[in-house]
């Protein structure tokens, strides 16, 4: 995989950190059929310590939306909606993670999840990173230097949003390849 060439998320990356940034997001996210999903959570490098989810990312096909929990102090009743529309499948990878993640801040029951390690496995496929998933299908690595990183700071740099954007719609893209290979 060292050698392929790096994946890239080319389409319009919008931080989400206000309400009405937040409904507006939504509203276009409500009206699509399928997107794909991330979140990311600080890192702690302290036995016994854990942080809230820091970011969500929510991915159309050409347009990702980085939602700041930490600005946003939570999870808003809309997102929650959003969470348990069941008419938007949300596609993402080791679910079980960002599940748990969620539970931490709220009770809300997600609805219409696709989780890829278990979506891929009809398909031969046996490999459950998204990095190998991708360079399984498309011949490109997805860079993980970033995962690690602070997603708490004030201002997400330009490589944050550039990972955060390409893991959420990576899922997307795999989960509609596949669907048009059936």
């Amino acid at each position: 995989m060292s050698k392929m060439p790096r994946a890239t998320f080319e389409g319009q990356i919008i931080v989400v950190d206000t309400e009405q940034s937040l409904n507006d997001a939504l509203a276009y996210l409500s009206t699509l059929r399928e997107i794909g999903f991330d979140t990311e959570t600080r890192p702690s490098f302290l036995k016994n310590k854990q942080y809230k989810m820091s970011l969500m990312q929510l991915s159309s096909n050409d347009t990702c939306f980085l939602v700041r929990l930490n600005k946003l102090h939570g999870i808003p009743p809309v997102l929650e909606a959003f969470l348990r529309n069941e008419k938007v499948k949300k596609i993402g990878l080791s679910l079980r993670d960002d599940f748990n993640g969620l539970h931490r801040i709220t009770d809300v029951t997600p609805g219409n999840f696709i989780d890829l390690q278990t979506y891929v496995t009809a398909f031969g496929i046996e490999d459950m990173s998204l990095q190998k998933i991708y360079a399984i299908l498309f011949g490109r690595k997805i860079s993980k230097r970033d995962r690690l990183t602070n997603w708490e700071v004030e201002s997400l740099t330009e490589a944050q949003r550039r990972y955060a954007a390409l893991d959420a719609w990576s899922c997307l893209r795999i989960y509609q390849f596949l669907e048009r290979s059936k």
